[in-house]
Formats: structure tokens, C-alpha cells, sequence
């Protein structure tokens, strides 16, 4: 059985401390802050060049006593070996989808359609490839939607983790290219008009117009036409909005309803407005119609799409904080118009509706997605009046993705179910029997590991109850379902932005708890598991409460006999890496390691890098003096305190992430080198730096290399047997 071997303690990389004392605005009650490793923030800096370039080496010393590694490494490409498939999108008789092999990087876009040389068969044929556009697999494919009519595909990719995705539109019958590529688009809806002619999207303006440090906002709505230079695009909306604006477009399937949504940043809000293309004046030169308010200046969450039976579709927060969905005639969208159709309910939190309408039904049909404590449920209502009748039987206790129908009408949803133990599938629930059948599953197969889930409970600082989602080996509990002894633990949260932690399959978890770990998922406060109040009650001045929570967490692990502090490790990425930040700079007693990815951890000086200023609507804007004391008080990078012994620390940062910069573990990473008394040879503080890849999505083998790392790292410092299998 491999072992780990012998290692002699590192000494860590030479890093100036300047000093360096900021005075801050003048009303805050912290007046004077030390940055001193300011330095660090330009990756340019023949210094920080010089000082990455020996963590590297650091590093790669580390890694290379890790003996389980490679033998981890093999098993996540196992568990990933099974591919992906993606639920259909149908366009008349084409259907399009997403499947990923278990030996390729990345899924390509696929499209099934009638072959008249089958005698009623079908032809399945590869639309996009991102391996065929880029063999390197740095390039991903981010998003695609078919026309209404089918016959042509907008689609983005985009390079080396940057998600500056670039805009294409093919020819589906031949394949070709027939229009892009449209720079500037990152994160666009294509909304497409009747015909294919023409779409609505998003896209910023030209950098040459906005100042330098603003080139990343600026964003407009805009009407193109296939195959024009986007120089003429006309603009439809977002001059004069505050220039971190975001915007959503959507058109009706009858081409007649254009809407658009807007948000200031990662605002909890979004105002809503309706657009009549029938209009006079739509069906001109511009083709843009008058935007009529749905909900404007509401401090809510609304969202509003016109469906086949000519009703506006309102679904929003809006005095209901776990959400609502409401009705009303697309002439007259203003709230004192809306009829609830749903309304809130007090133990689930609506996320997802479809409309089911075809003429094979008695009567038309509406299907809800809910969670509760972030397990998925989907309801049946009557579509008129939103009367229940029933519920979809779902495979287990998992996560549902998105209600997919056919456009046009029918009798039949898709969605893709997952848990713990269970790979994505996409199920097909057909309304006149109620039945549900898997319709595509990952095309190959894998030995999943025995493993249990459960749902445990903590009990925060003031008292809030906070849930996990614990996986382990079913032969590590007794009867009674309580652990035989405590184990290695990974615990990890995200705790912002609204966002649901729901259980899914995860080659991490189950390698790890096949070796006989437990790894377990908080859902703290500032995600959306409880609704809106459960994520407003962990932003803002309100964020220690998500810390709070996580803390809670770990200690009802070590109370229950599930673990003890020095075989926890915390771990969390972005939002959840200010989180772990968090945790290892106010208790680190707490844990024996701690995971730290593409974090946010010097939250004074956050908003002037990535798309930080997009986020001052859930931190806090640090230019307002009580906004920068709530900053302050929590930020990581200046909570670091000399003559303290901190847990091992693995920062993983990707040169490509455009959304967090990498000089926040850069910084931190050098603050706890020189103020641990730990041990390195037991507690290294560690940055593993990463190239060609970004924040979002990346290469499975890509993947692989990095959990490979980070579970080595977890293990070796809680004392896992990696290679453990039985």
C-alpha cells in the first residue's frame, strides 16, 4: 500500500512587507489599514513573478511526497469516466442536447432529426465540438440556443477559462458558419425572432468608449440581424443605467412578446419590462418596440415571460420571500394586475415552472419545481387556476434540473435528475399516465462506492438552525445511524448569493468517502435553500452570520462523533473561499486543514478587481464608511494576527479567472507564511497556481489534476488512507 514519505520542512518564499497604512474615509470607525504585500496584487511585478515562481517550486516539493496522489487521480477519472448527457431541446422534429463521452475533455452539441432513409428513423450529427475548434480542450463550449424554427444555432465559446465568450451562428442543415464571430458577450441570452433573421442579445460596448477600468461593464441590449456587422446592431435598452447593469432578453414563442429584464450587479432585485413587437413602430426600420414597466424600483426578484396561452407569467419574491408565481394579460403587467397562481409556500421555495398545454390532455397543465432544505419536488397544478393535482415521483432524495417542454405545445417534461450516488439522467414525465422514464443516461458506466446520505443539523450563534448533507460509508454507522468513531472530514459551504447547495453526484465526495471519509455540504445562511430572508440574512452587514453558521457546523461535527478539529478540513471556492477564509483566520483551533479556491479575501480593496464591483450589492460597497467597517471587521487578508498557529492552507488560483483575481490568495497566502508559528513540515501553507483555465469551466482531465491535488492535500493532513477502497 503506498505511503506517504518523508518530507523536510519547507521554508517558505521571500515576501517584502511594505509598509504600507491606508487611510480609509474619513466617517469610518476604522480610519488606518496596513496592506503590506500591496505588491502582490500586480502579476506583473518582476516580485511577484519571482515569489509565484518559488511557491510553484514550494509546491511541487509538497506535492510530490503526497504517494496516494496518483493513485486518487485514477479514481476520479473513473468516476468521471461515465460521461454526461444533456436534456433535449426540441425544435420541431430536431432535437438538440449535450453528451460527453467518458474519454473526451469536454460534451459536444449534438442534433437528432427525422432520416428519410431510415423509414422513419432518426440521424444523430455533431453541431459544435469544442476539441474539434481547439484540440488543447482550453476551449469551452458556454452556451447555445437553437431558433425557433431550428434551422440555425447561436452558440458561444470561449478560451482559456476567460469566459469571454465569442458569438457564432450556424447553419444546422449544412454546418457552417454563417454569422460571428460577436465579441463582447459574456453571459448573453439569444432571444430569437420568428423566421431566424434576427435576435435580441447582450453585449458590451466597445472598450474604446468607457473608461479603462470599466471595460468589463457597459452592457446593452441590442436587435442583430444574421450575417450584419454588429456596427450596426440597434441598441434597444441600458443607456443611462448604472454601468454594472445585467440583462436577461427572452422573446414569446409567437415572436409577438419581447422581454427584458435588468439588475444592478448581483442585486437580490430586477426590475422587468414587456415589449408589444405588433406594436406600431416594432415592425419598422428599428424593430424595437416600447417597454412597458412589469415591475420596476420593487426590492424583488421578478421575472416575466408571456406563454403559448397569451397569459403574462410574473414569477417573483415580491412579498414572498421563498417566491411566488402570478398571472395577468400581457395589455396590463402592472402588480396591481397580478393573480397569484402559486403562491408562496411555507416549506418549499419555488425555483422552476412549465407549462404543459397539449391537445392529447383533459385540461392544460402546469408543472412547479420546488426545493425543500434543497432537495427538489415537482408539483402538478391546473393550469388555469393553479389547483393542485399532483406530484411527478422523482427517483430519490436529489436535485432536479430545469422543466424543459416542447415549444409548440404537448403532453410531455424533461428534466435531469441527480444525488449523491446517482449520475445526471434526463427523465421524460408524460402527463396522461403519469409516468416517469429515464430517456438518456452518461453513455458509459461506474462502479459507485456504497455510500449513504443524511441530513444533519447545527445550531448557529443565534440560535438559527443550519442543515448539512452528509455522505459516508454505509458500514461507518451503527443502527441507530450514528457514526462507530469520528473520521476525516471535508466541510464545505458557499453561503452568498442566493445560491442553493443541492445534492448531486460528485466524483470528490465519493472518492473521499470511499476511502472512509465523510465529506459533508452546509447550507449556510446567504444561500437560497430558505428563500430570500435565509440569503439576505447572510449578506451585507449581515455576513458574519454565514461564518457563524459554518463554524456551527463544524463544531455539531465534533459534538456528534463524526469528526474532531484535527481531522476537519474546511473547504470552499470564490464566495465559498472568502467563507473558508473566514473560518481559518477567526477559529482556526477549529480545523486541521483548510481548501481555499479562487477566493475573495482582501475585502477592502475587493471592487477594484475581477467583476468585483458587480458584487458591492451582497458585500458591501467599501467606499461607504459603514459598509467599509462591515468589510473590514471579517476581511481575511486583514484579520491575520502574528503568533498565531494556523491550520495547513491550500490556496488553488487559475491565471484565466476573469471573475476573482488570484492577487487575493496571493496576498493572504504570504500574510499567513510569515505570521504562522505551525509547524511547516505538518502545517504548510501552500499556492497551487494554474494556467490556461479560469473560474468556471474547464477540461475533465483538467478536473481530475486538481481534486487529485486537493484531496492528497486534505488527506495527508487528516490522516485519510486514499487508496482505501473496501
Amino acid at each position: 500500500m503506498p505511503t506517504d514519505s518523508p518530507r523536510p520542512a519547507p521554508g517558505y518564499p521571500r515576501a517584502p512587507r511594505l509598509d504600507l497604512v491606508e487611510d480609509l474615509p474619513s466617517a469610518a470607525p476604522v480610519r488606518a489599514v496596513a496592506d503590506p504585500y500591496r505588491w502582490l496584487e500586480d502579476a506583473d511585478d518582476p516580485r511577484t513573478r519571482e515569489w509565484s515562481a518559488a511557491q510553484d517550486a514550494l509546491f511541487a516539493a509538497e506535492r510530490a511526497a503526497w504517494g496516494a496522489r496518483e493513485a486518487v487521480a485514477e479514481r476520479l477519472a473513473e468516476l468521471l469516466s461515465a460521461g454526461s448527457v444533456g436534456p433535449p431541446v426540441w425544435r420541431g422534429q430536431r432535437r438538440f442536447s449535450t453528451r460527453r463521452t467518458g474519454d473526451r475533455d469536454h460534451p459536444v452539441l449534438l442534433v437528432s432529426e427525422p432520416d428519410p432513409r431510415a423509414g422513419g428513423g432518426r440521424r444523430e450529427r455533431v453541431l459544435v465540438d469544442p476539441l474539434a475548434a481547439d484540440p488543447s480542450g482550453l476551449t469551452t463550449l458556454d452556451s447555445w440556443q437553437p431558433s425557433l424554427e431550428g434551422d440555425l444555432v447561436a452558440y458561444q465559446l470561449s478560451e482559456g477559462g476567460r469566459e469571454e465568450s465569442a458569438l457564432r451562428v450556424l447553419d444546422v442543415a449544412t454546418g457552417e458558419v454563417v454569422d460571428g464571430p460577436l465579441d463582447r458577450v459574456r453571459y448573453t441570452a439569444v432571444a430569437w425572432l420568428p423566421g431566424g433573421e434576427r435576435f435580441f442579445y447582450v453585449r458590451r460596448l466597445d472598450p474604446a468608449l468607457v473608461p479603462e477600468a470599466e471595460a468589463q461593464y457597459h452592457r446593452r441590449v441590442w436587435l442583430h440581424r444574421v450575417g450584419a456587422d454588429p456596427a450596426t446592431d440597434v441598441e434597444v435598452f441600458g443607456a443611462g443605467r448604472p454601468v454594472t447593469s445585467y440583462y436577461g432578453v427572452s422573446v414569446s414563442r409567437d415572436g409577438r412578446w419581447l422581454s427584458v429584464s435588468a439588475a444592478v450587479g448581483t442585486a437580490p432585485r430586477s426590475d422587468v419590462w414587456l415589449g408589444d413587437l405588433a406594436s406600431a413602430g416594432a415592425d419598422g426600420a428599428s424593430g424595437v418596440p416600447a417597454l412597458v414597466p412589469v415591475a420596476e424600483g420593487l426590492d424583488a426578484r421578478t421575472s416575466a415571460g408571456v406563454g403559448r396561452d397569451g397569459r403574462l407569467y410574473v414569477a417573483t419574491d415580491l412579498g414572498a420571500p421563498r417566491g411566488r408565481l402570478a398571472v395577468t394579460d400581457p395589455t396590463r403587467p402592472g402588480r396591481e394586475h397580478w393573480r397569484d397562481l402559486l403562491p408562496e409556500r411555507p416549506d418549499a421555495v419555488l425555483e422552476d415552472f412549465a407549462l404543459l398545454d397539449g391537445p392529447e390532455l383533459e385540461r392544460p397543465l402546469l408543472l412547479a419545481g420546488w426545493t425543500r432544505h434543497g432537495l427538489s419536488e415537482v408539483s402538478v397544478h391546473d393550469l388555469a387556476d393553479g389547483t393542485p393535482r399532483g406530484q411527478v415521483p422523482l427517483p430519490g432524495l436529489g436535485s432536479v434540473g430545469a422543466l424543459l417542454t416542447r415549444p409548440e405545445g404537448g403532453h410531455e417534461a424533461w428534466f435531469t435528475y441527480t444525488d449523491a450516488t446517482t449520475l445526471p439522467r434526463v427523465h421524460r414525465w408524460d402527463a396522461r399516465t403519469g409516468e416517469v422514464l429515464v430517456e438518456a443516461e452518461p453513455p458509459g458506466a461506474v462502479e459507485v462506492p456504497p455510500v449513504v446520505a443524511r441530513q444533519l443539523e447545527a445550531t448557529s450563534a443565534d440560535g438559527t438552525t443550519v442543515r448539512m448533507l452528509a455522505v459516508v460509508r454505509a458500514d461507518a454507522l451503527d443502527d441507530a445511524g450514528r457514526p462507530h468513531r469520528p473520521c476525516p472530514t471535508v466541510l464545505y459551504g458557499y453561503g452568498g448569493f442566493g445560491i442553493t447547495l443541492s445534492p448531486g453526484y460528485s466524483a470528490t465526495a465519493l472518492a473521499w468517502v470511499e476511502a472512509g471519509g465523510l465529506h459533508v455540504t452546509a447550507s449556510l445562511r446567504g444561500g437560497g435553500e430558505e428563500g430570500e430572508d435565509w440569503h439576505r440574512a447572510g449578506m451585507l452587514g449581515a455576513k458574519q452570520n454565514v461564518f457563524d453558521d459554518f463554524a456551527a457546523c463544524a463544531r455539531a461535527l465534533v459534538d456528534g462523533g463524526w469528526t474532531t478539529p484535527a481531522q476537519l478540513t474546511a473547504s470552499g471556492g470564490s464566495n465559498g473561499g472568502l467563507l473558508v477564509g473566514a473560518a481559518l483566520t477567526q477559529q482556526p483551533e477549529q480545523f486541521r486543514a483548510v481548501v481555499c479556491s479562487a477566493p475573495l479575501l482582501d475585502m477592502v480593496r475587493y471592487q477594484l478587481h475581477g467583476l468585483g464591483a458587480t458584487w458591492a450589492p451582497e458585500y458591501g460597497d467599501a467606499t461607504d464608511p459603514e459598509h467599509l467597517a462591515w468589510l473590514h471587521a471579517y476581511s481575511p487578508y486583514h484579520a491575520v494576527r502574528e503568533g498565531t498557529a494556523y491550520p495547513a492552507v491550500l490556496f488553488t488560483v487559475f491565471d484565466g479567472d476573469t471573475r476573482v483575481d488570484p492577487l487575493h490568495a496571493r496576498k493572504l497566502c504570504a500574510a499567513l507564511q510569515h505570521a504562522t508559528t505551525s509547524d511547516p513540515a505538518t502545517h504548510p501553507v501552500l499556492l497551487r497556481r494554474e494556467a490556461d483555465v479560469g473560474h468556471g469551466a474547464r477540461a475533465v482531465s483538467r478536473t481530475v489534476e486538481l481534486t487529485a491535488d486537493v484531496l492528497s492535500f486534505a488527506a495527508r493532513a487528516t490522516g485519510l488512507d486514499l487508496t482505501r477502497r473496501t
